[in-house]
């Protein structure tokens, strides 16, 4: 019994199996409120499970380590060396995820620290910052579009569609210029950004009228 109390006995700064275990709980716990939140606002094309899991795992993880390097330069300095070794094994492409992958290591380390009340504060406050910043769109620019013309060869096709961008558009490119068909037609390339309330339609009805009503696509980039 003795060793028991010794074990789950709190003695100021000193590590023992009770606070690793509450920090590992706390961990836990604030790990699944931010992959919540991270499922709620995923707004990428590749939703994967093992990634919010991996958020999971590595917050109880980083918890254990900083209660173990903690006050212990050349265990952490150790510690770091090894991880530097770590490589993932499929790239982070999205920005958003590399962010809400420090978050969770941020809560695990605040946990190992035995800072649960801060390890909290920072959930709680994160949480809200993000789903404010989804729910509003802060931030979101215009998508860019890729707008191919089909036009015949002896169309007066020079400067065809200036008055069409200058109405929809802010800004547009020509990409690529190609002939098609055998050479009686010829295919312009945009990019294009569009003025805000401008509908897709509007834009191709009032290019097939410049163009003899010749094929028009409109592709939109992938945003992030």
């Amino acid at each position: 019994m003795e060793i028991i109390d010794q074990l789950f006995k709190i003695d100021g700064n000193e590590s023992t199996i009770f606070m690793s275990l509450l920090a590992m709980a706390v961990a836990t716990i604030l790990s699944l409120i931010i992959t919540k939140l991270y499922q709620i606002t995923f707004t990428g094309e590749r939703y994967s499970q093992n990634f919010v899991h991996t958020i999971i795992i590595m917050s109880v993880v980083v918890s254990v380590v900083m209660n173990v390097v903690s006050g212990n330069a050349g265990v952490a300095f150790g510690l770091f060396a090894v991880f530097s070794l770590i490589r993932f094994r499929s790239a982070v492409t999205d920005a958003k995820d590399i962010a809400y992958i420090f978050f969770g290591l941020s809560v695990g380390m605040t946990c190992g620290l035995y800072q649960f009340d801060l390890a909290i504060i920072l959930t709680v406050f994160a949480c809200i910052l993000f789903y404010i910043l989804y729910k509003f769109e802060y931030g979101k620019g215009k998508d860019t579009q890729i707008l191919k013309v089909t036009v015949p060869e002896n169309l007066n096709h020079e400067n065809l569609l200036d008055d069409v961008f200058q109405t929809f558009t802010l800004s547009n490119s020509l990409r690529q210029v190609e002939t098609t068909n055998l050479g009686t037609m010829i295919l312009y390339t945009y990019a294009i950004r569009c003025k805000a309330g401008t509908k897709d339609r509007d834009l191709l009805d009032r290019i097939r009228e410049k163009n003899a009503n010749l094929k028009v696509s409109l592709t939109y980039m992938e945003s992030e």
